[in-house]
């Protein structure tokens, strides 16, 4: 066993993941599953970009069941939608909106609510349009958006709107218009979470079964993509990791994301064409520069390494 927090969890986590696409999302999930001060109240498997004729949601459900299959692991999953937002008014019910609705109303406990996404933020937004009432019993750990001007340029070749937001770019209007209290890492600070392959292949492969089908998953991404001209070399970004990071790992007095560093803007407007609009207006969102990735990946290969010894035995 690993350590256990002697009070207990400190906080509920509802996690929300495009789970069929970039394999950086299950290694997310599985540092969520192994981190014990985080009560991970339900896992949502999101869409992907593509349309109604490829249901990606149910893939990524399908997805989460296989990780919580090898890991022994019962936590409730849900599907989210297979398609976006139609307009900024109207929801898309699904089985994970629900569930966030669910629980940021309950009134049985005090423990906060961090609803973490690294994708598209349908669900989130749905919920909201759902039920108004839970933009003050939440947080949302969002990862996506692209660089603010002034903070960060965007790198080399990046043409379209950033991968995330462009998932459902009517959900970011929403829920940036929303009350909604707001942390963001976008692309400046995602892009900051580099593993090597060589660490990988040294502290995930041997971990166990959910070891190696997360190194294989990783793997894939590369053999894949090499017969069509693209060379990932020898390292990945873990771009979902710092969800868990942030709402988890954080500082044990005054918790905290103290070891990470933000600054407070007012919530822009997003554009038609993926951009931010100055709405000074806007309530304060976090919008996060840098990142401990020391602690986020050193954590994570501890906790794998010592689940694996635990299974063994």
């Amino acid at each position: 066993m690993g350590f256990q927090p002697p009070a207990g969890p400190r906080c509920r986590v509802i996690t929300d993941n495009d789970y069929c696409g970039d394999p950086d999302g299950l290694v997310q999930l599985v540092h969520q599953l192994l981190s014990p001060s985080a009560d991970l109240r339900a896992v949502i498997g999101s869409h992907l970009v593509t349309g109604p004729e490829r249901p990606t949601a149910d893939l990524s459900y399908e997805r989460v069941t296989e990780v919580l299959s090898l890991m022994g692991r019962e936590v409730p999953a849900y599907a989210g939608s297979n398609v976006s937002l139609a307009d900024p008014q109207t929801p898309r019910p699904s089985a994970g909106a629900e569930a966030i609705v669910a629980e940021a109303m309950r009134t049985d406990t005090g423990l906060p609510l961090y609803v973490t996404l690294g994708g598209g933020l349908t669900e989130l937004a749905s919920a909201y349009l759902m039920e108004p009432r839970i933009a003050d019993r939440l947080t949302a750990i969002w990862i996506g958006g692209p660089e603010y001007p002034g903070l960060a340029a965007p790198p080399p070749d990046t043409p379209g709107v950033e991968y995330n937001l462009n998932i459902d770019l009517i959900a970011a209007q929403v829920v940036f218009a929303s009350p909604i209290p707001l942390w963001q890492v976008p692309r400046n600070a995602y892009r900051q979470t580099m593993a090597g392959m060589a660490e990988l292949a040294a502290y995930v492969r041997p971990a166990g079964k959910i070891g190696a089908y997360l190194y294989d998953s990783l793997c894939e991404v590369g053999a894949r993509l090499a017969p069509a001209g693209l060379n990932l070399g020898e390292t990945y970004l873990l771009g979902d990791s710092p969800l868990v990071l942030l709402s988890t790992l954080r500082s044990n007095f005054h918790p905290d994301t103290s070891s990470s560093r933000h600054v407070l803007r007012p919530a822009p407007r997003i554009t038609e064409d993926g951009g931010y609009e100055d709405r000074p207006e806007g309530r304060p969102i976090r919008v996060y520069t840098d990142l401990d990735v020391r602690l986020m990946l050193q954590d994570f290969y501890a906790k794998l390494t010592l689940q694996a010894r635990n299974v063994r035995r």
